[in-house]
């Protein structure tokens, strides 16, 4: 190029004045694509063809694994509750409810019914002196206990020694640990309750529950015999010689098979005489 173009700029061809550092226009026609940047897809595992084996359940926990930690998270706190609440707290309020139907029970055995049953007398405990609970206050207190469950049924027999029936067997009917002897002599209790209550049958259908809730040598002829002598006193005279015989026959080395014979001839007398009429 010559002296005389570098040193006049208006004689330089008009392209050449347009030129500067911007980048060079893409033609009209050209599109800007703008570059596709691909993520591989990770496709779900799929199941093992082989149901339970080892790489089955590696598969079925990868697979639901937000829901088994919280379901494993749940499991693991109520199974340490059951356990603080069994052999931590429960035993703690067994040893409480135990010290405190202690005074009730000695009251109990002197005949001091309304005592034992209502409380309130000053003695003496490990922790100073105070009010003793009766049988009442330690049910309401400590009834997911067995010694509160066990209080139940003494509060039961202080009502039934006082007269009162209908208490009687609204706490008879809360005894429920369905053990050998005091459940079917909760039963047995209660229909006690119900023939001073005048309410026959139902006396004869809570002997007969009470004689084969367990079935021993103890309650069950004792509450057979109860029920029998009811039936007695009802005419009922076939009812009560099946459970005089039943006596007689299943339990012969019990206190109310010695004198059954006796109550097997009188029956057999009374039906006798009933059908000669």
């Amino acid at each position: 190029m010559s002296e005389e173009k570098k040193n006049n700029p208006e004689q330089l061809p008009a392209d050449d004045l347009n030129t500067t550092n911007e980048p060079n226009e893409l033609p009209e026609n050209e599109e800007l694509h703008e570059e596709n940047i691909e993520f591989e897809e990770v496709s779900a595992l799929s199941e093992p063809s082989a149901k339970y084996s080892w790489e089955w359940f590696q598969w079925y926990y990868e697979s639901n694994k937000q829901t088994i930690n919280y379901v494993g998270g749940g499991l693991l706190l109520l199974i340490g509750l059951i356990i603080g609440y069994k052999y931590y707290w429960l035993p703690s309020k067994e040893a409480e409810a135990a010290d405190e139907i202690f005074y009730a029970q000695s009251l109990f055995e002197r005949d001091s019914f309304n005592l034992a049953l209502k409380g309130g007398a000053m003695v003496r405990y490990s922790q100073g002196t105070k009010p003793m609970m009766g049988f009442e206050k330690i049910y309401e207190e400590y009834s997911y206990t067995k010694t509160g469950t066990l209080a139940a049924f003494y509060a039961g027999v202080c009502y039934m020694h006082l007269g009162k029936y209908e208490d009687a067997i609204s706490y008879f009917e809360k005894y429920d640990l369905n053990d050998e002897i005091f459940q079917p002599l909760a039963y047995g209790n209660i229909g006690d309750s119900y023939v001073e209550l005048n309410k026959l049958d139902e006396g004869i259908k809570y002997y007969l529950k009470a004689a084969n809730e367990k079935i021993n040598n103890f309650t069950t002829p004792l509450f057979l015999k109860k029920a029998a002598i009811v039936y007695e006193q009802q005419k009922n005279y076939k009812e009560a010689l099946q459970l005089y015989e039943r006596i007689k026959k299943e339990f012969s080395l019990s206190n109310e098979a010695r004198d059954v014979e006796k109550y097997i001839a009188r029956i057999n007398t009374y039906i006798t005489e009933t059908s000669g009429k």
